[in-house]
């Protein structure tokens, strides 16, 4: 993800903030972003070929969908689809191999549904409409409804700054939590089913590595929101009481958590943004220069 479109929905982030609370119907614009439950009603003043509404809920919580009021025509290439996540710049947020459902499956498509709208659940915190629209005065409402999720998994973060804990109970799965900026994360707790070591070796070596063992963590870092495309900065198969910390100087910056469904495992982090002055020299003549880390 570029700095440019991270400051974008950062701004768009500080402006929802000014609705939290509204619960009535609320106008949405062609990009936007939506952080609150309520109806929320698009109404075209012209053709509007590209657009799109990022939802985003608490850590805990996935998003309820549902499409009503629709006035479009889809004979005419109007369309309006539901994804379960989130797509930038070509990337998608959660990745093919972390996300439960095959790619196909997370698309709602209210031109393609045999019903009058269209409804959809997110995996996740996270969840965004497409919509493409020719002709001025075609509108739609959409009602947004957040649920508790009990074990949140695939998440991306609101804040630059705060601490979380992911726990997978029996699960073959993968999750991630995803912070869009540049972050010092401290690791303070982790405990997996397969103790290897008391000790932390923080930097990843080449040929080496957890993903052998089934369960493990991954920190990544990159400029996408697609884990299967970032850097392993490092990764720990090995239960941790103490603190263990490093700095990923990335637009994207994740915790990643690899289960094998045997055992319960549990990470818990610390993370907050990285100064200008903080974020680490890049290294000449390495693969690390896509993101600096330390």
């Amino acid at each position: 993800m570029s700095v440019a479109l991270r400051t974008q929905l950062f701004l768009f982030l500080i402006s929802l903030s000014l609705r939290m609370g509204l619960t009535r119907y609320i106008e949405v614009r062609c990009l936007d972003m939506l952080a609150t439950d309520g109806f929320f009603t698009f109404v075209a003043s012209k053709p509007q070929l590209a657009c799109a509404a990022f939802i985003i809920a608490e850590p805990s919580e996935v998003i309820n969908l549902e499409l009503s009021d629709v006035s479009i025509d889809c004979s005419a290439g109007d369309f309006i689809k539901i994804f379960d996540g989130w797509v930038l710049k070509g990337e998608k947020f959660p990745s093919s191999q972390d996300h439960p459902l095959p790619m196909y499956q997370r698309y709602t498509d209210y031109c393609s549904s045999a019903a009058p709208g269209a409804t959809s659940r997110s995996s996740q915190n996270v969840a965004m409409v497409f919509f493409r629209i020719h002709s001025a005065d075609s509108s739609f409402t959409l009602a947004v409804k957040k649920l508790h999720n009990p074990f949140p998994c695939n998440i991306m973060s609101q804040s630059p700054e705060g601490s979380f804990t992911m726990v997978m109970p029996h699960q073959r799965k993968n999750c991630s939590f995803s912070i869009i900026y540049p972050v010092e994360i401290r690791l303070t707790e982790l405990s997996l089913g397969q103790a290897k070591s008391n000790e932390l070796s923080p930097q990843r070596l080449v040929g080496s590595g957890c993903s052998g063992s089934g369960d493990y963590v991954e920190l990544l870092g990159g400029n996408g929101v697609d884990t299967s495309k970032m850097f392993p900065v490092a990764d720990l198969c090995f239960s941790l009481s103490g603190l263990a910390q490093m700095k990923i100087g990335c637009d994207n910056s994740v915790v990643r958590l690899v289960s094998s469904g045997n055992y319960i495992n549990r990470v818990s982090f610390q993370y907050r943004l990285l100064e200008h002055n903080e974020l680490p020299k890049a290294r000449e003549n390495s693969v690390e220069n896509v993101c600096t880390v330390e």
